[in-house]
């Protein structure tokens, strides 16, 4: 199967926003486990005088795991899709929660944003270069910066592989086609057997340049399928940090 990229990713996740947040709500944990990784990112003093960016928000469900991990955070959260993204704005949030159209890439050519943290959820599986997407992501961090990724990925498993693929037949596929959306669901079951394993995603933090690189697992029927990828910026000097 073809993966949708880019413009087509995009216009399938308009199609599909007013029924995302009903079809997360079948998967026990779903919100559980992005808190868990939000959490992760232990950011201090519950995210006081913290910068955060929610990278590839989607309506909202993981900025609403960063406000709770940190709820005294500025949280900026960014996606690609419009009709996602007025999904998640029109939500009830507190001030120091904002919303942008743009990727993360037009975030980074707006200037340098030096932020405390990076989130990124169901992100890196969806984009045509997680490498470059990569490289901006070390641009738009301070040095000593913290990166939490929160990813179907699976283990490498042959186990893990069979059961998502179980999972995708039998729950994911059918409810995308009942809800009219049967192309993004497929590609979801698609990109995930597509994608890189823990261990190799893991490799790929490490190679374009960030520290401590390592991955977590998640609770649940999504273990050895979700993980949680922690990284940091090096802490380098302002004038040391690339620009």
């Amino acid at each position: 199967m073809t993966l949708l990229r880019d413009h087509d990713l995009a216009r399938a996740f308009d199609h599909a926003a007013h029924t995302y947040d009903r079809l997360t709500a079948l998967n026990p944990g779903y919100h559980r486990e992005l808190l868990r990784s939000a959490r992760r990112l232990r950011l201090p003093g519950q995210g006081e005088g913290l910068r955060v960016l929610d990278l590839g928000c989607g309506t909202g469900s993981s900025t609403r795991a960063l406000l709770r991990a940190a709820p005294r955070a500025r949280i900026t959260a960014i996606d690609a899709s419009a009709g996602m993204l007025g999904h998640a704005r029109a939500k009830t949030w507190p001030p120091h929660v904002r919303f942008e159209h743009r990727t993360a890439e037009e975030a980074a050519a707006a200037g340098p944003a030096e932020y405390d943290a990076v989130f990124a959820a169901y992100l890196f599986r969806n984009v045509t270069d997680p490498d470059r997407v990569l490289a901006t992501v070390r641009t738009l961090l301070r040095p000593g910066g913290r990166l939490a990724v929160h990813e179907y990925s699976l283990s490498g498993s042959p186990v893990h592989r069979a059961l998502w693929t179980a999972v995708c037949r039998s729950v994911v596929v059918p409810a995308g086609t009942l809800s009219g959306d049967r192309a993004l669901y497929h590609h979801l079951w698609h990109s995930v057997r597509a994608f890189d394993t823990a261990p190799a995603f893991t490799r790929r933090l490490t190679r374009a340049g960030f520290h401590e690189a390592r991955a977590l697992p998640v609770a649940g029927w999504q273990t050895g399928i979700v993980h949680t990828f922690l990284a940091a910026e090096p802490a380098t000097t302002a004038t040391e940090h690339p620009r």
